[in-house]
């Protein structure tokens, strides 16, 4: 009787472990065939940015113009740079406008920037939150998501003074930056949003941290 009964229990625990294990397994083989096709997608998107910025320069040189960026930033800040000419083709990833392209070497990270920083485009790639524009003199801001599976800002941890930064404009124009400081604080802080640049070039990168208490927050300047 005793044995019957510790039979039945043994079976019901083998059954909720083999539940357990292919939930895991469905889990893991949804992240990656997930993670596979946002790549892909990304690349698709980065090699469609380069194409255009190319052309652009093309142009510009065939012409004897100035590179012209085709969209204006529009975050509530004045972004005199930008021009958009409704001639320019702009190019687009998941509905979401493509302003610039990001590179960070040591982690592996190349991503499109996407115009906003909103709900739905972070779902995407990173956004600008504010600032003058990519490329331009003063702070902009960069968000991303941290979502602990070495996606878009998911390992800044790994980042330390020195690194270096690339940041390619629709003009064409690819900036190197170098981070000089790197600190984790409140979400409620927002200094780093507002400091002063002292008529430099410098970008302002953020995200959460991976307990999700607080923001890790990166500064770059243009390299000298």
């Amino acid at each position: 009787m005793i044995n019957s009964k510790y039979n039945k229990v043994l079976t019901v625990v083998l059954v909720i472990v083999v539940i357990i294990i292919f939930a895991l397994l469905g889990f893991w083989g949804y992240q990656t065939y997930k993670k596979y096709f946002q790549e892909k997608d990304i690349d698709t998107a980065l090699d469609e940015f380069n194409k255009t910025i190319t052309n652009s320069t093309r142009r510009n040189e065939f012409t004897g113009s100035d590179p012209i960026n085709f969209t204006a930033i529009d975050n509530g800040v004045s972004n005199s740079a930008s021009s958009g000419s409704s001639s320019n083709k702009v190019v687009t990833y998941k509905g979401f406008t493509v302003e610039g392209r990001m590179e960070i070497p040591k982690i592996d990270l190349d991503l499109p920037i996407l115009e906003r920083a909103t709900k739905n485009s972070l779902e995407q790639s990173i956004g600008i939150l504010t600032g003058p524009g990519l490329n331009q003199v003063g702070n902009t801001i960069i968000v991303g998501h941290n979502f602990r599976n070495g996606t878009f800002f998911s390992r800044n941890n790994e980042l330390a003074n020195g690194d270096e930064i690339y940041i390619t404009d629709t003009s064409g124009t690819r900036i190197e930056y170098t981070i000089y400081n790197i600190y984790t604080t409140s979400s409620e802080d927002s200094d780093y949003i507002t400091r002063d640049t002292a008529g430099k070039r410098e970008i302002s990168l953020s995200t959460c941290t991976d307990d999700s208490r607080y923001r890790l927050v990166i500064w770059a300047r243009e390299a000298d």
